[in-house]
Formats: structure tokens, C-alpha cells, sequence
């Protein structure tokens, strides 16, 4: 028998995740003596045994991990035997150099879910039930070796039994760091309005009686507060929108189990997998049309977004059994004002939610890093992420090529940051929009908190090329001579789903970005492009025709503006009996009509988000909006499973230098089958089918005269799950190599990955 002693160095997400319990049991069982301990490069591994053993001890570590860790690298070295008989966890070593990653927060497993309705467990009803394969990991963690003190934990001194089952080797909370019970962890407790506390069982009770009454509750979640309301109650939705000035901008829902998912959407085998797992996104689906929620939930739209109950709270909330229930289905927004970050410490949401609440159920556990929920959808049968966070960050995207230390700092809207240090990079949180300073002290507080997570030191900044956007700005602010490139914001689009699919930039891909805005070189407001690019640079081969931008955000709230605008390019008349001619304010209509004439205020763009709304208008779909792109959402709401029939619209292609793409033909064929009463969703859909139309006759366009080229989608626009379907339907027919968005979304949520690659290959 050959003896021998390896020292193993296992990177990648192995702290928080139950991997040294892993470790030492695996040993345990192959009669392995030697130790694991965390320290910033991962964990650190000894172990000394017959040569055999110690192959099947690697064999599992590389191939049969903890379900929640995800394995980087593995490096061995042998070292002196030292002999012994026992296996231990050390303590967490702070040796400088190296890396490693934090676990995202993830839903309750379904063993401690068990024990949390098990009268006979002494965590039966606990509210923060966890182990070592569920709760929260990143909202709570201050630094990283992930150890008890590192976290928000720490202010709970674990009893004896909690003390003793993290000890325990054979414990499923073994080294667990947020372990705790009802006798040693956080407490639960219910505020009125009135300021009147109370405690414990009592206060979940006074909180789903609130929820049953139609009042509006402030729940204190995993990374920030959410406003809960009875989804079923019109009265109590109505109230919320009123008070969170939302508009008709949807709400999502909370259900307790797939069961009710099915019963307000349709939930398909893909869709069910993404309810149901670790990570409990926001997904969007398909609305029943004789579901019990309200209208108000969603207004004017086929889909709802729907998660399961993701923390023990939740459950409780919904009610076990024996309880006076709580609502079947809960609206569960983010704790906000429209448009301010969501709140996360408990004197925000006394200040800021005071207005929205009725009461509020919090805990005595802090946040330290805010955190929204997810959102995904299912296009084509797979998941596409619409905003990437609670569950998914800060897990890494792996890069393709290597990149220098640098930090992405996003767009400004949807924004993410994201720094990169050799072939990984991490894109913090969704942040979102940054136009508040209370946003600009969140991207601070992300950028701060990434940093320190990863150890990554940016040695550069990469920003986009808008002049006016405030992440440009911030990275000006805080290069500190740190040298800042700039990006143009379509090219980091089709870089980004390009790092995405593994792509090295060795070779160009025919790109479509499709989005409401974005900064041209040449002062345009760019948004329908097709570009031929790699990491290196781009060419602009073709674009939608530029029609003028009157008055910046006037024409995006008022589609009527936009439809104008393009009749005005297109030469059509503005005929009375058009319903964005008609809605138009006839003073408005005349002082649009001068700045189009002389060009007072406008700008050029060739935004493919923008002709949506335009054909929303003049469709008769929406002429006004409360939210990003209700138009083009509705019109295209409208539009699935019509029948088109024989009737098609075309673009006009004009050749030169790019190529035009010109909408007169089509902007024609919907005014005349708005005129002969055709229904709005057959004119969507007709729509729908132009557009993906030209998206696969430019690629065999420039197959013909470029050679084989790869097809990439990126852009908000392409979160229109008809449109992509139709676009990926086409191509695929014809042959075409596609790649879209799987892992961060097509929208300025994913334009930080991009701006990585790009601002590294010059």
C-alpha cells in the first residue's frame, strides 16, 4: 500500500456552500486524515492516506461537489507525510494572493422546508431556517473567507444545540455559518402604523391578517423590503399602484408551490424548473384568462410574473397548516418609489415606506448588500435572464480570453457593474437606474462590496461612450489615473452575448442590436444597427433610417410623437383620421410639426424600440406610456398566436454606406390596414414577422458577400420573446449558427460583460 500526503487547492464558489463538511465527511468515509480550511484563495486542503483513497477523495471533489459549489480549479502538490488519524476543519486562514467566490442567496431546501413544518423539530415554524445548502450567502457576508464573524450573523451567538450540530461532522449544518434556531437567531416582529410592536408568532399573525384585510405589508426579505398586497383583492392592488405611483407598470406575484403557479399561468416543464429552483426567479409566463388575480396586477398584458416562496418567512406568511391563511397569491413588489433603489435597512423602510405600508414585518437580521429578485422568461425553451440578481449574483461568467484587473461600470439604465481579473468576471447586482443620487450611492456601495469580495484591484475602467450617461461620469470621477476607455454601446451588446457563447474574437459575427437608445460616434441616437464585429472594433453595415427625436423623453412617454415623426420622414400624411394624429394635442401638434421642420430639438435616431411604439400608436395599441416600452409589450401582447393571414410588410432596403433600412412600406401597409378596421394584434403580428424577416434577409445578404458568419442578438428589444422566436425560427431554417442571451440579459443589464472585453482588446 502507498502512502502519500496532497496539499489541494480548491477554487471556485467553495465558501458558504457546505464544501469543507463535504471535504472532511468524503475524507471521513475514505479514511483520509488531514484538515480544510477557507482562506482568499479558496479552500486549502490536506490529506494523507493510501494512494487509492486519496484518487477517489479527488475523484469526488472534482466530479461530486456540494450541490451549490461550483468547482474552478484544482491543484495538488504533494507534500511530506506527517502521519496522523484524524480529519479537521482549521481555522480560516487570511494568507495574502489568490481568490476565491461568494455564493449567491438561495431558496430553502426542501429538508429544512420539512423541518419547518414538522411539530416535532425544535425549528418547527422557525422563520430562518437554514443549512448548508440553502439561505442567504451574499447579502449578508461583509468579506470573504466566508466565516460567522465575516457576516451579519455574527451579532447571534449560537446556543448549545446549534453549536453542537455545527460541530458535528455527520450534521447537515455542519460549519453551516448563518445556523441557528428559535432560541438563538434572529426574532420576527410586526409594526403598525401606529408604531405598536408585537413579536414573534403574534406579529406574523397581526401581518397576514393585515394581508387578508387588504392592507399593504412591508415583508423585510433576504436583500431589501417588498410591499405585499392580496394579488386577488382589486381594491388592495389599486391602492399599492396608487401609492407606489406606478402606473400600469405589472407587478409580480408570490405563490406558495407550483400548484397555484398553474392555476393563474401557464407553467410548462421548463418554466416549472426555474419556479422550483435554487435560485427562485421572477419568471415570466403566460396569464390564464380565468385566474383569480386581479387585472390591476398586470394591466393590458398576456403575461405575469410569478416565484415561489423563497425564505422560510414567506412560507410562514402563506401560512402552514393550522394557521389562519394568508392570501393564496401575494403581488410581492421591491420596497420602493418607482425608480429609487429598493430599501434594505429597517430605518429606510420606516422613513421611505411610510407613505406605501400599512405595517410592517421585519427581523432583527441585517442587510448588508440590497439585492432585487430575478427576472427571467422562456423563449424557445430556455431560460432568458430579463435582470440578473438575487440567486445569480455574484457567481462569475467565464471569459473567453484573459483581461487585465478592470472594472465595467454598465449603462445607465438596468445598470450593473462588473470587474474582470484574468478569464473571470463577476457583474455585481441589478442596481438600476442612475438617475437619483440614491442610486449613485448604491452603485458605490456594489462597487465597494464587489471589489472586496473578488480581491480584484481594477487597473483600468471601462465606460460607455454616452458623454451624458452618469456611470461615464462616475468613472471619471474615480479613475484616480486610472486609464478609462470607452465603448460604443451597441458593439458592448454584441461583445457581451459574443463572451457569453465562449466566442475569442478570432473570428467576426454578424450582429443585430436592436434597442430603444444608445450613443452613436456620430452624435445619433443609434438603436437599430447591424454590425459586423469582434472584440477589436466594428463595422456599421447596415441601420434603420434615422428619423428625427423631438424633444428627448417627450417622444419616448408619448408614442403619438414618435408615430409622427416617422409619418413626417416617410412623407405620409398627417391624416385626422390616424389615432396618434388624433391624440396629438393640436398646439402640441403644431410645435412638434415646426421643431421636425427645422430640426429645434431633435436628434437623429434609428432606434428599432422607437418604430415599435410608432407602430403601437398607429395601430391604435397605446399612445401614451407609464413605463420602458409598455408600447411595444402591448402591441406585441396583442400580437402571439394571430394568424396573419396572405398579407405581409416589407422594408425597403437601400444599398450604400451602410445600408438603409427604410420603414415607409411597412409604416403604408399599417396605416392602410389600420383604415380597413384590421385588428391591432394582426397588425402587430404582421409587424413582428417584418422585422424578423429583415433580421434573416441581411444575414444572407451578407453570407453572400462576407462568407459564413456567425449570427449574434443582443438589445432590449430582443426581450420580445415573439420576435426573437420568429428571428431564431428563420434563421435556424436557413442554417444560421445563432447565438442569444443565456446568462446575463439582452438589455443594459448585460452591457457591463461587454464593456469587459471590448475595453481590454484595444
Amino acid at each position: 500500500m502507498t502512502r502519500r500526503r496532497l496539499c489541494i487547492c480548491a477554487r471556485g464558489v467553495v465558501q458558504g456552500v457546505g464544501f469543507r463538511p463535504f471535504v472532511y465527511t468524503t475524507a471521513a468515509a475514505l479514511g483520509l486524515s488531514g484538515s480544510v480550511r477557507n482562506d482568499s484563495s479558496g479552500a486549502i486542503i490536506e490529506v494523507e492516506g493510501d494512494s487509492a483513497a486519496i484518487g477517489d477523495f479527488l475523484d469526488r471533489l472534482k466530479n461530486h461537489p456540494p450541490p451549490l459549489a461550483v468547482i474552478e480549479s484544482v491543484q495538488k502538490q504533494d507534500i511530506p507525510l506527517r502521519g496522523g488519524t484524524g480529519f479537521l476543519i482549521a481555522d480560516t486562514s487570511h494568507s495574502a494572493g489568490g481568490r476565491t467566490l461568494a455564493s449567491p442567496d438561495v431558496a430553502m431546501c426542501h429538508d429544512c422546508a420539512a423541518e419547518q413544518r414538522d411539530p416535532a423539530n425544535r425549528r418547527y415554524r422557525h422563520p430562518f431556517i437554514n443549512c448548508t445548502n440553502c439561505g442567504p450567502r451574499f447579502t449578508i457576508i461583509a468579506s470573504l473567507p466566508y466565516d460567522r464573524a465575516a457576516t451579519t450573523m455574527a451579532d447571534f451567538p449560537m446556543c448549545p444545540d446549534c453549536a453542537r450540530e455545527y460541530a458535528d461532522p455527520t450534521d447537515r449544518r455542519f460549519h453551516a455559518q448563518p445556523v441557528c434556531c428559535p432560541q438563538c437567531g434572529p426574532t420576527l416582529s410586526f409594526r403598525d402604523g401606529g408604531g405598536v410592536t408585537t413579536d414573534g408568532e403574534a406579529g406574523l399573525r397581526r401581518g397576514r391578517k393585515l394581508l387578508r384585510d387588504g392592507g399593504i405589508l412591508a415583508v423585510k426579505g433576504i436583500g431589501g423590503y417588498h410591499l405585499a398586497c392580496d394579488a386577488t383583492d382589486g381594491t388592495a392592488v389599486a391602492t399599492l399602484r396608487r401609492r407606489k405611483r406606478r402606473g400600469d407598470k405589472p407587478f409580480a406575484v408570490m405563490v406558495p408551490d407550483l400548484t397555484t403557479a398553474n392555476d393563474i399561468a401557464e407553467v410548462d416543464n421548463t418554466a416549472a424548473q426555474l419556479l422550483s429552483g435554487i435560485q427562485r426567479p421572477i419568471v415570466l409566463l403566460t396569464r390564464r384568462p380565468d385566474t383569480a388575480i386581479s387585472d390591476l396586477v398586470a394591466p393590458c398584458n398576456p403575461d405575469v410574473g410569478i416565484m415561489l416562496a423563497y425564505t422560510p418567512l414567506h412560507a410562514l406568511l402563506f401560512g402552514l397548516g393550522g394557521d389562519d391563511p394568508g392570501p393564496a397569491v401575494l403581488v410581492m413588489t421591491s420596497g420602493n418609489l418607482g425608480g429609487e433603489p429598493i430599501c434594505f435597512t429597517d430605518a429606510d423602510a420606516m422613513d421611505l415606506l411610510a407613505p406605501l405600508a400599512d405595517g410592517w414585518l421585519l427581523h432583527n437580521r441585517a442587510i448588508l448588500v440590497p439585492c432585487d429578485d430575478s427576472v427571467v422568461r422562456v423563449v424557445s425553451g430556455r431560460e432568458m435572464p430579463i435582470r440578473r440578481s438575487r440567486g445569480y449574483a455574484p457567481l462569475p461568467v467565464a471569459l473567453p480570453i484573459p483581461v487585465a484587473p478592470t472594472l465595467a461600470v454598465g449603462a445607465d439604465l438596468k445598470n450593473t457593474l462588473a470587474v474582470a481579473d484574468g478569464k473571470y468576471a463577476w457583474l455585481s447586482q441589478h442596481i438600476g437606474d442612475m438617475d437619483d443620487l440614491a442610486t449613485l450611492s448604491a452603485f458605490d456601495a456594489a462597487h465597494r462590496h464587489l471589489q472586496e469580495l473578488t480581491g480584484v484591484t481594477p487597473e483600468n475602467l471601462v465606460a460607455d461612450a454616452h458623454p451624458g450617461y452618469r456611470s461615464t461620469a462616475w468613472a471619471h470621477r474615480n479613475a484616480g489615473g486610472r486609464p478609462i476607455q470607452t465603448v460604443q454601446h451597441h458593439h458592448a451588446h454584441i461583445a457581451a452575448v459574443m463572451a457569453e457563447h465562449g466566442l475569442d474574437g478570432s473570428h467576426q459575427v454578424l450582429g443585430f442590436a436592436f434597442d430603444g437608445t444608445g450613443y452613436g460616434p456620430d452624435g445619433a441616437i443609434w438603436g437599430g444597427e447591424v454590425l459586423v464585429a469582434d472584440y477589436k472594433g466594428y463595422q456599421r453595415v447596415a441601420q434603420l433610417r434615422y428619423v428625427p427625436l423631438a424633444g428627448g423623453d417627450a417622444s419616448v412617454e408619448r408614442p403619438y410623437r414618435m408615430a409622427l415623426a416617422h409619418l413626417w420622414a416617410a412623407g405620409l400624411p398627417w391624416s385626422d383620421d390616424l389615432v396618434p394624429v388624433h391624440d396629438c394635442p393640436e398646439h402640441e401638434r403644431g410645435v412638434l410639426a415646426h421643431q421636425l421642420q427645422t430640426g429645434f430639438g431633435c436628434v437623429p435616431t434609428s432606434s428599432m424600440g422607437r418604430l415599435f411604439d410608432a407602430v403601437a400608436a398607429l395601430s391604435g395599441v397605446r399612445q401614451t406610456v407609464d413605463y420602458e416600452a409598455q408600447a411595444a409589450i402591448e402591441l406585441e401582447g396583442l400580437s402571439r398566436g394571430r394568424d396573419c393571414g396572405a398579407r405581409t410588410y416589407a422594408f425597403e432596403i437601400v444599398s450604400g454606406e451602410p445600408t438603409l433600412v427604410d420603414p415607409t412600406p411597412v409604416l403604408r401597409a399599417v396605416i392602410d390596414d389600420q383604415r380597413a378596421a384590421v385588428a391591432p394584434g394582426v397588425i402587430g403580428a404582421r409587424f413582428h414577422r417584418a422585422v424578423a424577416g429583415l433580421v434573416v434577409q441581411f444575414a444572407e445578404l451578407e453570407t453572400t458577400t462576407r462568407g459564413e458568419r456567425i449570427v449574434a442578438l443582443s438589445g432590449g428589444v430582443f426581450q420580445n420573446a415573439l420576435l426573437l422566436d420568429l428571428t431564431l425560427h428563420g434563421l435556424h431554417a436557413k442554417g444560421f449558427e445563432v447565438i442569444t442571451h443565456r446568462r446575463v440579459p439582452p438589455n443594459d443589464g448585460g452591457i457591463a460583460l461587454g464593456q469587459l472585453l471590448v475595453g481590454n482588446s484595444n
